[in-house]
């Protein structure tokens, strides 16, 4: 072997990196200890950007296409190893080809609870998860904070570093947003977006990367808050209490046969006090004529002293009762002869406890 031949051995001549990988964000090139040769060919693929560091110092970089490295397209590096001996000399150099394209899919998750103040519920524990996408925007940044010198630098490498910051940066704005708990489920498209412009500032500066979408996939709740979600759920889709409250009515009294029994008994004067009170709350025992029950007679008028049947005929329950009641000592009631009045005041404090 000549002496050319052992001198081109030990010079590189063609730079590039084809990857095969899906997860392989930055890679430096293997010189095994060979110099780059003055007009060696540097071949960037798309997606790509190759970065030049010589002793430590962030030298000239690279977009795709084809480039012949000459002092007249690496002036940066010329300058820092200062090329004295002209085009013919070879010089060292760590070539690193880092991945610009996106890299989509990542996970992130609280790993614990985010404290939230809620108007409605107070203070509530949180978990959300969800994905995002990113890609290197700022190479010189991402090779310095994140990949150092690895030679072979993958996304599961900064995954958790990544996912932690996330989280942080999600905690904070999603504790400062005040949005609703309740709103939280119909919002979740809304969050992510929102949350871009406070992640990618930090994410920019600290790691040269950029967050290109954030999904909110689900924010739960304690089961407790989950109970009282379901709660405000189904009342909204009651609508009218008072309406749905004679219709329970209505049902106690189909499946007890008509309020036999002790448990019929009971159940439908429970109801039957229940519309009393709601309508009372509604101004309609108070003052002027109580709305009909369904299959009631025409409505009683308004008195001061009141019967157990009126009683009865006003709250839609049997006068057994209405008795049951007065005996037991929770309705006061006065016994004129053989006969039991109430005053509307004593039934009015009654419907009120």
């Amino acid at each position: 072997m000549g002496l050319m031949d052992f001198i081109k051995g030990e010079l590189l001549e063609i730079i590039e990196w084809q990857d095969d990988s899906r997860d392989t964000i930055a890679w430096r090139f293997p010189d095994d200890d060979k110099a780059i040769k003055n007009g060696a060919q540097l071949i960037v693929r798309e997606s790509q950007s190759a970065q030049f560091l010589y002793l430590g110092q962030f030298g000239d970089a690279f977009g795709p296409g084809k480039h012949t490295l000459t002092t007249d397209n690496i002036p940066v590096l010329t300058r820092l190893k200062g090329w004295k001996y002209g085009f013919q000399s070879p010089f060292k150099a760590d070539v690193y080809f880092v991945n610009t394209r996106l890299f989509t899919g990542n996970k992130w998750g609280t790993a614990n609870p985010i404290m939230l103040r809620d108007a409605d519920l107070g203070v509530v524990r949180a978990r959300a998860y969800g994905t995002y996408d990113f890609k290197v925007v700022n190479v010189p940044v991402f090779l310095k904070e994140v990949a150092g010198s690895d030679h072979d630098f993958r996304v599961d490498e900064f995954a958790d570093t990544m996912r932690s910051r996330i989280v942080s940066v999600f905690s904070d704005a999603l504790a400062t947003a005040h949005v609703p708990v309740f709103d939280v489920a119909t919002r979740y498209m809304d969050l992510g977006d929102a949350l871009l412009p406070l992640i990618n500032p930090v994410i920019s500066a600290k790691y040269g990367i950029e967050v290109a979408s954030f999904i909110v996939e689900n924010v739960s709740v304690p089961p407790e808050v989950e109970e009282a979600i379901d709660k405000r759920s189904a009342m909204s889709a009651i609508g009218n209490l008072n309406d749905y409250v004679k219709y329970q009515m209505g049902q106690g009294m189909a499946a007890g046969g008509g309020g036999g029994g002790a448990a019929g008994m009971a159940s439908e004067l429970a109801v039957g006090f229940a519309v009393a009170k709601e309508l009372m709350q509604q101004g309609n025992l108070t003052g002027g004529t109580p709305p009909p029950v369904p299959g009631a007679s025409p409505a009683v008028p308004e008195i001061d002293v009141l019967d157990p049947a009126t009683i009865a005929q006003m709250l839609g329950v049997s006068d057994a009762d209405v008795m049951a009641e007065i005996e037991a000592g929770n309705l006061p009631a006065k016994k004129i002869g053989s006969a039991y009045r109430v005053t509307r005041a004593a039934l009015d404090e009654f419907l009120a406890k």
